[in-house]
């Protein structure tokens, strides 16, 4: 099973964006998910709610916790990430966290109110050795009640089906962009890199969590290029996280305009059309999101965030702000 079928790896690409598919199996076209995009704001943010409510719990929000469990020294050149190594952005590098404290920072998510704990390295792909203390995290903090997640880069044959023996959950591994923008943004691996690891995913039992970055100077057809990637997977992922880019100095991006809030809106709305029973989660960028902004993107079908103070290295939302803001909105833990 591919992550993208291989009849449609042309099509994604092709600018006219004609699927030629059976009829009974209907597939998003970027030119599909693209007139979604430009349907007025509030058709656009009605239909999101129709099908958004079909599916989900509209004042439900499941929290998940973020920890980079290894910082920096990443050998992949991604534009946007302060942890490469290819970067100078004064990032300290740190070394895998032990047992100890990442079981310490579980449960204190847990008591937070997360049910999901995310844990995240700065590998372009894990050894086997780095695999075995994995595994012991993912067992431990299984065993206080939590969903687990992680995203370790690119797995080889054979690390999926260790994660899902330990009992992994959710593995996470974006996209980042459309196919056609991907090589501008990353150089040292490939789309299709990706989708490999995905499909190993998959195949080993495990739920994939996979989404894309926003603002990273795209344009708006290379935004719907991306949902229509991932909506048109054999199995669309179980969570999308939808991150809005933070410009970090030192970076290749670190001068990028920010995307127009209403255009983050509206690709949180298309993504809850294309991916009716995923998860779409508010992700990077929510620290410098007013509160009138965030409503919106409940609005449009978010139903996930990442609750705590950091998302690896950059600033998230205190739980405090996020816990005012669901007040006044009636929004419930899910």
């Amino acid at each position: 099973m591919s992550a993208v079928p291989s009849s449609l790896q042309h099509e994604l690409n092709d600018p006219a964006g004609v699927v030629s598919v059976p009829a009974a199996k209907v597939r998003w076209t970027p030119a599909s998910v693209e007139q979604l995009f430009e349907l007025p704001f509030a058709d656009l943010m009605f239909r999101a709610q129709q099908l958004h409510r079909q599916h989900f719990d509209a004042n439900a929000v499941q929290r998940s916790t973020l920890l980079s469990i290894k910082t920096g020294g990443c050998p992949e050149d991604c534009s946007y990430c302060p942890q490469s190594a290819h970067h100078d952005t004064g990032l300290d590098k740190q070394a895998l966290l032990s047992l100890e404290d990442v079981v310490s920072a579980a449960r204190s998510a847990r008591d937070a109110g997360a049910t999901r704990f995310c844990m995240g390295a700065a590998w372009r792909g894990p050894t086997d050795r780095d695999l075995a203390h994995v595994k012991d995290m993912v067992r431990s903090v299984r065993a206080l009640g939590m969903e687990t997640c992680m995203t370790l880069g690119l797995l080889k044959p054979g690390q999926a089906e260790a994660l899902a023996e330990a009992g992994l959950d959710y593995y996470n591994h974006n996209i980042d962009t459309a196919p056609t923008f991907y090589g501008q943004i990353i150089s040292t691996r490939t789309i299709e890199d990706r989708f490999d690891t995905l499909e190993r995913v998959r195949n080993a039992g495990i739920k994939v969590c996979s989404g894309g970055i926003v603002g990273m100077g795209e344009d708006r057809r290379a935004r719907a290029a991306m949902l229509a990637t991932l909506a048109n997977m054999d199995t669309p992922p179980e969570s999308v996280p939808i991150n809005n880019l933070v410009p970090v100095p030192g970076t290749p991006l670190a001068d990028t305009p920010p995307i127009d809030p209403f255009e983050f809106v509206r690709t949180i709305a298309c993504a809850r059309i294309t991916m009716p029973t995923s998860h779409v989660r508010l992700s990077a960028g929510r620290e410098n999101m007013s509160d009138e902004l965030q409503a919106l993107c409940f609005l449009a079908g978010a139903n996930s965030i990442f609750y705590g103070d950091r998302l690896l290295t950059t600033d998230n939302p205190q739980t405090e702000r996020d816990d005012r803001l669901f007040a006044r909105l009636g929004i419930r833990p899910a």
